[in-house]
């Protein structure tokens, strides 16, 4: 008994050490966008990782208690599961910081803090392999009409706009983007801005079909 007592111990403390940041760790923000649902951090908390975009999927796994798997190969080590869905033919998983596909493996992209750091399910294009658009939200300053508009009606208006970034980070306007805040009904964008009345205490989300759904703002 008292031999398993002490494995069992002995277990616990080498697992927490590879779950606590070095004295070097980094601050970033970090987002998994899943096949179906964003599984952690829709706002993009900050979290305290170790080093790598590896240890940011490691520190956002173990905090939302989700599943993940790493495949090592020939070729490197690569994240073939989150959550449910393992990779296929035709999908898997990639990820992105600051935008931007890296060309290496997760556990070769040393980070800064303030980086952003998202996980996300994609589905490969046959012919090129690219992946999907990753939508990015923003608030956005009302045009001099919107305000007119505002103070004619005595309503109060919130603007946001949406970017879509491609595997390189390059951004483009988010033509046919909907957003909407909570459950609500869905606003079109025109021209991938658009405006929302109060909504206090409900976050706000863009989506388009064939890309990654975005990060949410309050």
């Amino acid at each position: 008994m008292r031999k398993r007592i002490l494995i069992t111990v002995v277990v616990s403390v080498v697992l927490a050490g590879l779950f606590i940041p070095s004295a070097g760790a980094v601050s970033v923000s970090v987002r998994i966008e899943g096949k179906t649902q964003t599984l952690f951090g829709s706002t993009e908390p900050r979290v305290q990782v170790a080093s790598t975009a590896l240890d940011a999927l490691t520190t956002a796994a173990t905090s939302g208690e989700l599943y993940y798997h790493l495949t090592v190969s020939s070729l490197g080590s690569y994240v073939d599961q989150i959550g449910l869905y393992p990779a296929t033919n035709t999908g898997g998983w990639m990820f992105k910081v600051n935008g931007v596909q890296p060309p290496v493996g997760a556990d070769a992209v040393t980070l800064a803090s303030g980086d952003r750091v998202l996980w996300y399910w994609a589905g490969f294009d046959p012919v090129t392999f690219a992946g999907p658009s990753t939508l990015r939200l923003s608030a956005a300053k009302l045009t001099s009409s919107e305000r007119a508009g505002a103070k004619r009606t005595h309503k109060q208006l919130y603007c946001y706009s949406v970017s879509a970034q491609d595997d390189k980070g390059v951004s483009s306007t988010a033509l046919g983007a909907v957003i909407r805040a909570g459950s609500g009904r869905a606003v079109k964008t025109k021209d991938g801005r658009a405006c929302l009345g109060v909504h206090k205490g409900l976050t706000v989300r863009a989506t388009l079909d064939g890309a990654v759904r975005s990060n949410t703002l309050p």
